[in-house]
């Protein structure tokens, strides 16, 4: 079968081998390449473009995180480690069989449309060989977007060690050493609360104060109480209030911790999951400081005008939407991401879409396995029911809506792709049955 006739998946991570189980099922041709030696992508852990350390685990329970069609082994704790989210792909792309069609050790280096986008020509790297150029129907992006750093501008130099949270893997790097962790994202706090078992002293800094959610209430994952109140569709404002009460009981007030009131309302922010940080801060093993203002050799300055001496800063400050094998300018960019309906469909072109490009408020992998369900749903669809592609073109010309169901997130870098799991889910599952008729 030529090349043409394929679809050109990119990656082979969690977003990627979802694609291609969804586009298997309805007998679409594909190809997927991947330029690690396995599966898992940034969950594959200790390869070079993997963001995981050794301590990470899920911050999303099972139920609300696994695949619509492949639950997670019994056997698996509530929140399972990388180590068995890797199996779990493993074991997904067997059952499947996936793997005859994956291309191990190949990079994608270009993506450019021919023909006036009815067609993608894809250059690809295999690792020792020579560089290769193919036609293909289409091009589904599931290489994921938390990968490429993001660093804040702060003036002045640092003359100790920095790093990145995607850089940071085993808590020997924090022995004995003054550590700073900038921002209070799931990693950073994560980062943290380990610093404060092996740091000589952890500070953290961050720019706003958040609601540090627990991960368990009354011995149930929190994030399956509040999907309870969800399907039962209890109101934004009454969800808001319970969650607030349950906080209190949970988590109480931090203040006299020096953790100050959040300048948004519970849910305007991607959820903080973490139960040990008020731990360690209410045992005085993290101090807390707002952002930084300067730097100078080992001092850092921060807003308050308060100074401290640093060994080792860890910037858990996020990641940029970065896509090096194709030119922004055909992904409809919006300055610093896609512009794309339901974050996977382009406006224009019919045969490129992006799988995976979310942050959801909580769960991942069966949203995506869902986005690529509506994926293939449409390319069916061009061939057998065209009356339904001209509705759903008129629908994806829109570009990026708001996907907060009801919530109005914080003006943050965080927040470009960020979507209300519930409501987005429900709505890409109402198009998927659509589009099958």
């Amino acid at each position: 079968m030529a090349d043409s006739e394929r679809y050109c998946i990119i990656g082979a991570g969690s977003s990627g081998i979802t694609a291609a189980k969804n586009l298997k099922q309805l007998g679409i041709p594909y190809d997927v390449f991947e330029r690690e030696d396995g599966v898992g992508g940034n969950w594959y852990f200790g390869k070079p473009h993997s963001s995981v350390y050794r301590s990470t685990h899920l911050i999303s329970s099972k139920p609300l995180t696994e695949y619509t069609d492949f639950p997670m082994p019994a056997d698996y704790p509530d929140y399972p480690s990388h180590a068995q989210v890797l199996a779990y792909f493993q074991a997904y792309v067997e059952h499947f069989d996936l793997a005859r069609d994956i291309h191990y050790n190949t990079a994608v280096t270009q993506v450019v449309p021919v023909d006036d986008g009815a067609a993608w020509e894809v250059t690809i790297q295999p690792a020792g060989g020579a560089v290769e150029t193919r036609h293909y129907r289409g091009v589904i992006i599931a290489n994921g977007h938390n990968w490429c750093p993001q660093y804040p501008d702060v003036p002045g130099a640092f003359t100790g060690q920095t790093l990145h949270s995607s850089d940071y893997k085993t808590p020997d790097v924090l022995e004995g050493r003054r550590v700073l962790v900038v921002g209070a994202g799931n990693s950073g706090c994560d980062i943290a609360a380990e610093a404060a078992t092996h740091a000589r002293r952890t500070f953290l800094s961050t720019r706003r104060s958040y609601y540090y959610m627990p991960k368990f209430f009354l011995g149930k994952p929190a994030d399956q109480i509040g999907e309870v109140l969800l399907d039962l569709h209890v109101p934004l404002g009454v969800r808001r209030a319970i969650a607030k009460v349950l906080y209190r009981v949970t988590v109480g007030d931090l203040a006299r911790f020096g953790v100050g009131q959040p300048d948004h309302k519970l849910f305007e922010t991607h959820p903080v999951v973490n139960s040990q940080l008020p731990y360690y801060i209410g045992h005085g093993d993290i101090a807390l400081k707002p952002d930084l203002q300067a730097l100078a050799g080992t001092q850092v300055m921060f807003a308050d005008g308060s100074q401290a001496e640093i060994d080792l800063i860890i910037y858990a400050t996020g990641f940029r939407i970065v896509f090096p094998f194709i030119d922004t300018a055909y992904l409809n960019w919006n300055g610093r991401y896609p512009s794309l309906y339901l974050n996977v469909f382009h406006p224009h072109y019919d045969n490129l879409f992006v799988a995976g490009l979310i942050q959801p408020d909580s769960g991942q992998w069966g949203i995506v396995d869902c986005q690529c369900q509506l994926v293939a749903r449409f390319i069916q669809a061009q061939t057998a029911a065209p009356a339904k592609v001209r509705r759903f073109r008129h629908m994806k010309r829109r570009g990026q809506e708001n996907y907060g169901g009801g919530v109005a997130y914080k003006d943050s870098t965080r927040h470009f792709v960020e979507i209300e799991h519930h409501s987005y889910r429900q709505k890409v599952e109402r198009l998927a049955r659509w589009l099958r008729g």
